[in-house]
């Protein structure tokens, strides 16, 4: 049997069907009208609301490291949504938490610990700690926020930028007061 033949049947015998079945045929058109119409009239109810474009915080995953899995989900704990593109979006980086102060704090230690058979690395900590203990003993050092931060550091092109923070905010914040015995 031709393939045309074949399908000319089978249509004819869906026609005679339909024809002898008219509440079905109803049912079958009026249902599909129906739900069509209440997707209309919701749609006409909740117009739709324009959104910005959302671009969340890089986070890591566990095979990146440890630390830069924790802080992925310490820093971005409440899941953010910034209008402009985040430090570390482009393709191939997996962490902007490299400069971070914790990830410098854990590099420092670690290249401590990896080179203390030197003799020169123990007197250097010893040299260190004896600084910060004068250091946090003098109470007349004003240091600002600014001190700690690396030369290139993107912190108040952050603020500016994702947080919507005023140049004029930013640079107040940045010109604060730390108390290092607090900290």
């Amino acid at each position: 049997m031709a393939f045309w033949t074949q399908l000319g049947l089978l249509l004819w015998k869906n026609f005679t069907y339909r024809r002898r079945q008219t509440f079905q045929l109803l049912i079958e058109v009026a249902w599909p009208l129906f739900i069509f119409f209440i997707l209309i009239s919701v749609r006409l109810s909740y117009p739709p609301y324009e959104q910005h474009e959302c671009h969340f915080p890089n986070k890591a995953m566990p095979s990146a490291g440890t630390l830069p899995w924790i802080q992925g989900i310490i820093c971005n704990a409440n899941n953010p949504c910034f209008r402009y593109p985040t430090p570390g979006e482009s393709p191939g980086i997996v962490g902007n938490f490299n400069a971070s102060i914790v990830s410098r704090l854990f590099s420092d230690a670690k290249r401590l610990l990896l080179y203390s058979q030197q003799d020169t690395s123990i007197k250097d900590v010893q040299k260190v700690l004896g600084k910060l203990r004068k250091f946090g003993n003098s109470s007349g050092s004003d240091l600002k926020l600014r001190d700690f931060l690396v030369d290139n550091e993107t912190f108040s092109d952050f603020l500016h930028h994702n947080v919507s923070m005023p140049s004029s905010a930013v640079e107040e914040l940045l010109d604060a007061e730390v108390n290092l015995q607090q900290v």
